[in-house]
């Protein structure tokens, strides 16, 4: 699906974090179209950019692979936020943008996404309401959200009454039911639950019954995983027989086992598979470099590559063997594990590989380093670090630079948190 977007007008100033702007403001296509080199541009330190290259190989690997395996793609756009991102997806052929709030959701609405599903339940009327209008005033909107409780079904329905009146014209929302794994988070936990909560959805005005969804993260093996999925098929297969539709959606994934998930899903015609993948847009250096399909798939785990580089300067060599680096937890996501050196780019412009060189600590703008003997860091050099888990490392940048392997600006983001 193929889309235009609007992507708000920003600009570049002295509040953008990683740039040296004490001028006036200009547009990030103005700033875009200077073409600044990294590292002898307008910019200072620590800086988060976007590799272009891994970007754009990134989106096509998950494009190729759900279309050759039969599945839709609703690409969780959680992890970037941002108006590039999601553009490169859509015209690389996803079916629509996952969002996990309701705010998300007005962000990916005001980009101009056509379809959106909301992977959460959503219990505020006041969005409800919204959703109800613009379905109403925009016929190519699509959108859908989850329930998993008769309470969340009837202040759906409640918000929604005065868009429920029959008349030309009006669409019901549609909602698919949430099935869960024990001890998980959200979801109904058993098959009855399933279908109770389907036959509220069913008899409530304004809402139509989409099909079944669930997300498989939580489960740490394989055959947790394929047991599950054989769970959500048994759902769907019940809810066609009681409710309808023919075809039931079926919605899942996260970033760790969609290979179980094409395995299971893909191609089938007594459910319509969506999946929900988001982080491979960006991967990393560290959980999901861990923990990627690829590493099992026959593509191979090259399909993917890191494509957030942090840039940090060496700000002091207090003692042997230990390193400052001008960055820490403002500008780092730690959360699954610190930062992973990648690089050393000395005063004089050199570069060797990182090797030996670890982030053992974060204070809130300093990452203590420990460092090998004889690799010679010295204040003033650089590294670049990887991440561990992108999710959490877009939001800590409100404008990030997009480099081409020439180390040149030739795009730029804003993040939308």
């Amino acid at each position: 699906m193929s889309e235009r977007l609007t992507i708000p007008t920003e600009y570049v100033d002295w509040r953008t974090k990683g740039l040296w702007w004490p001028g006036e403001p200009v547009t990030l296509d103005e700033f875009v179209a200077r073409k600044d080199h990294l590292f002898d541009g307008p910019f200072t330190w620590p800086l988060m950019v976007l590799r272009a290259s891994a970007l754009d190989r990134n989106v096509a690997a998950l494009a190729d692979f759900t279309r050759e395996r039969g599945l839709l793609f609703a690409p969780h756009g959680k992890t970037a936020m941002s108006p590039l991102i999601t553009r490169r997806q859509l015209d690389a052929g996803a079916w629509g943008i996952t969002a996990a709030t309701a705010n998300q959701v007005l962000v990916f609405r005001r980009f101009g996404v056509r379809r959106i599903l909301l992977a959460n339940e959503l219990l505020d009327p006041k969005v409800l309401r919204w959703a109800a209008a613009e379905l109403d005033s925009d016929p190519d909107f699509e959108f859908l959200f989850y329930v998993d409780s008769p309470e969340g079904v009837a202040v759906a329905s409640q918000a929604i009454a005065p868009h429920a009146t029959p008349r030309e014209g009006a669409r019901p929302i549609r909602v698919l039911i949430e099935r869960g794994v024990p001890d998980g988070r959200t979801g109904c936990r058993t098959r009855e639950e399933v279908l109770a909560v389907a036959r509220e959805v069913a008899s409530a005005p304004g809402l139509d019954v989409a099909g079944i969804a669930g997300y498989e993260g939580p489960l740490g093996d394989a055959a947790g995983v394929r047991g599950f999925l054989d769970d959500l098929l048994g759902d769907a297969a019940a809810l066609a027989d009681a409710h309808g539709p023919r075809r039931p959606m079926l919605s899942v994934g996260g970033s760790a086992w969609f290979d179980l998930v094409a395995e299971t899903l893909g191609g089938r015609e007594d459910v319509l598979p969506i999946l929900r993948s988001g982080a491979y847009a960006a991967h990393d250096d560290g959980l999901y470099l861990r923990t990627t399909p690829y590493n099992r798939l026959p593509e191979g785990p090259e399909s993917l590559s890191g494509a957030l580089e942090l840039w940090a300067q060496v700000t002091s060599t207090p003692q042997e063997g230990l390193a400052i680096a001008g960055m820490g937890r403002r500008e780092a996501n730690h959360d699954q594990g610190f930062p992973i050196p990648r690089t050393l780019r000395r005063t004089d412009g050199t570069e060797v590989p990182a090797e030996g060189v670890e982030v053992f600590d974060l204070n809130d703008h300093h990452a203590y380093l420990s460092v090998p003997k004889g690799l010679g860091v010295r204040p003033g050099d650089l590294f670049s670090f990887g991440v561990s888990h992108p999710c959490t490392a877009f939001d800590r940048w409100q404008v990030i630079p997009v480099v081409d392997d020439d180390d040149r600006v030739v795009e730029a983001t804003a993040t939308y948190f």
